[in-house]
């Protein structure tokens, strides 16, 4: 063994020298690539490898070729050094056992006094929001291992930009997405990973209620994304999905129909992307949910009987069917609806999230989740990073990712739980530079989907003046550079009543107008009054009108007090359940602020299927600032 693979092995020793273990560790992690589990799971069992990013700004014939097969084989160390880490880990894979086998039992994580430091035997992890769900097997990892995965949930775009920005820097040790796809689009971003790994699959699919299934005639397993456009541009097929600047599912989703339905062979262009605009119209026409995260997506789906389908991850999916109780999964026989479910005017027939999963045959795009670790990472940093890789890449936690989130196994021992169709689909094709990315990204936000008319019921009571109302002007301001096009954004401010009503829309033709519109009004602000929460509510349902279908529709409420005018709750609650089908589908997103009733506000979310929101921080994340941020992906 060399110098170098001692040093990390010994530092590996001493980050596990008092640590304890529950239990010895069973299967060792197959590391070396098979071809049966890429028959299984779309991409071949791959080994962890260092390696130097390389980033393509203008990709040869060969560089898109390779991003379009999406095998993901493992990159070839050079020849000096593949040697020594093949005794490392060969070395490594005694060590584990025998820390492991120590008699001194893991005791219950350590009280979290989490100061964003690193820590010895702690790995600090940029993660996708979505991952959140293997926190329980992240606990099993730290009882087994000794390694503490120290989590920060983000959107997939948000990371890159903060790895790009070096902002990173110091602050995490690896970054662990649902693809690096778009990061390795960015060459400030690609630079600052030194290594990835695979840890599961799952593709992007499309889950519809079995009755539309029936109603559209459709075998599961042979469905096109030409089909699913053609039924969405006859009106037969309407769908949710989240929004792919702010998730990482969307994301995935929107590259999925756009490739599926350009035709592209090879990687995608900005020519592909033009081509293919007509039916991207067409198709997103047909979108009638926007969410920030799949949580509330699914939420909203079992509220709205009329949408007949999402779009997710197929273990998002799949999971779906799993928690309520359902058990469709890819069936090519829908199950029949129960006696009692109901349908609406176009014979939809809503039950739940009771979804037939189908992966398109003329291919989807996949996460493969790697765990990469970061270059500004230090050495003991990344042996843990490695040693975890290792534990979570293990056939039998293989099978235990596999069984709790449906995820698909990347080694060959481990076989897919069992809702998990095994037939194989091809990769679809990923855009070929950032700026083919950023392009489509655009291209949906400003023309593709359905523009959004935004009401903000501002609390400009009394008790709001001073900071909380600068606080609140300040916040208002930043977030018009993030107005798309075609947005209509209406601002009711109130006091012991309404006090006005101005409404500005985002002209493409002169799209800075409108959003120095909004700026003006939200100067003019002063405060003064009681605090007519529910009365004011009404009035922005009433602005709305009854047209919730051309446009997603939703009411951001911001308040500091309590309710002391007006209307009560239940005036309100009769109020909204007075209101027809079409115009109780506007939810109501309100922020906690100052001296806010949370319970009030949580109430106002849950009777109008609407999200909380926190903006008590003073900044980033759970300030006003961050909350109007983060509610733009519900628009």
């Amino acid at each position: 063994m060399n110098h170098l693979s001692r040093r990390r092995l010994s530092r590996l020793s001493r980050m596990r020298a008092n640590r304890p273990s529950q239990a010895c560790p069973g299967d060792l992690p197959q590391a070396l690539t098979d071809p049966s589990a890429q028959a299984r799971t779309g991409r071949p069992a791959q080994a962890h490898t260092e390696r130097v990013p390389q980033v393509h700004t203008n990709p040869s014939s060969q560089d898109r070729d390779r991003q379009s097969a999406r095998t993901d084989a493992p990159r070839r160390l050079p020849r000096r050094t593949f040697a020594p880490l093949l005794a490392a880990t060969a070395a490594l894979a005694v060590l584990l056992p025998l820390a492991a086998c120590t008699p001194d039992p893991a005791g219950p994580a350590p009280e979290s006094t989490d100061d964003g430091r690193p820590r010895s035997g702690t790995v600090r992890v940029l993660a996708s929001s979505e991952l959140a769900d293997m926190e329980p097997l992240l606990e099993e990892a730290r009882k087994a291992t000794g390694i503490t995965v120290r989590p920060t949930w983000t959107g997939t775009l948000d990371a890159v930009e903060r790895l790009a920005s070096g902002k990173a820097d110091g602050t995490f040790d690896a970054v662990w997405l649902s693809s690096n796809d778009y990061l390795r689009l960015n060459p400030e971003a690609a630079r600052r990973v030194t290594s990835e790994t695979p840890l599961m699959t799952s593709p992007v699919a499309l889950g519809v209620r079995p009755a539309t299934v029936r109603r559209l005639g459709w075998d599961p397993e042979r469905v096109s994304w030409a089909q699913v456009h053609r039924a969405v541009a006859d009106g037969k097929l309407t769908y949710g999905m989240t929004d792919p600047k702010r998730s990482n599912s969307g994301f995935s989703a929107l590259i999925s129909v756009a490739s599926g339905l350009s035709g592209a062979q090879a990687a995608l262009t900005d020519a592909d992307v033009r081509a293919a605009t007509p039916k991207l119209k067409e198709f997103f026409a047909g979108q009638r949910l926007t969410s920030g995260s799949s949580g509330w997506l699914a939420t909203a789906y079992t509220r709205r009987s009329t949408v007949d389908a999402l779009i997710n991850y197929e273990s998002v999916l799949l999971s779906l069917n799993r928690d309520t109780g359902t058990s469709t999964g890819t069936s090519t026989e829908p199950a029949e609806p129960p006696a009692d479910a109901g349908t609406d005017a176009e014979g939809r027939t809503g039950t739940g999230t009771d979804l037939t999963v189908i992966r398109p045959r003329d291919g989807v795009v996949t996460a493969d989740y790697p765990l990469s670790t970061l270059t500004a990472a230090a050495p003991e940093a990344k042996d843990a990073v490695r040693a975890l890789t290792e534990h979570l890449r293990s056939p039998a936690v293989q099978r235990e990712i596999t069984e709790r989130t449906l995820r698909r196994p990347v080694v060959a021992s481990a076989r897919p739980a069992e809702p998990l169709s095994p037939e194989p689909r091809r990769e679809l094709p990923f855009p070929g530079s950032r700026s083919v990315a950023d392009g489509l990204l655009s291209a949906y936000e400003h023309q593709l989907r359905r523009p959004s008319r935004t009401v903000y019921v501002l609390d400009t009571s009394g008790s709001m003046k001073g900071k909380r109302l600068e606080q609140l002007k300040s916040a208002l301001t930043g977030l018009t550079g993030d107005f798309r096009q075609r947005e209509e954004v209406t601002l009711l401010p109130f006091g012991s009543s309404v006090k006005q009503v101005r409404t500005h829309t985002v002209d493409p033709a002169d799209p800075a107008a409108g959003p120095a519109a909004i700026r003006a009004d939200t100067a003019a602000l002063t405060a003064e009054g009681n605090t007519a929460i529910y009365s004011s509510l009404a009035a922005a349902y009433d602005h709305l009108g009854p047209d919730t279908e051309s446009a997603f529709t939703s009411i951001v409420l911001m308040t500091d007090g309590e309710n002391t005018a007006g209307r009560s709750a239940a005036d309100f609650t009769a109020f909204y359940r007075s209101l027809p089908p079409a115009r109780q589908v506007t939810p109501v997103f309100p922020i906690v602020f100052g001296d806010s009733d949370r319970s009030e506000l949580d109430r106002i979310a849950a009777l109008t299927g609407g999200r909380l929101f926190d903006g008590t921080k003073e900044h980033g994340p759970g300030s006003l600032e961050g909350a109007f941020e983060e509610i733009r992906g519900y628009q």
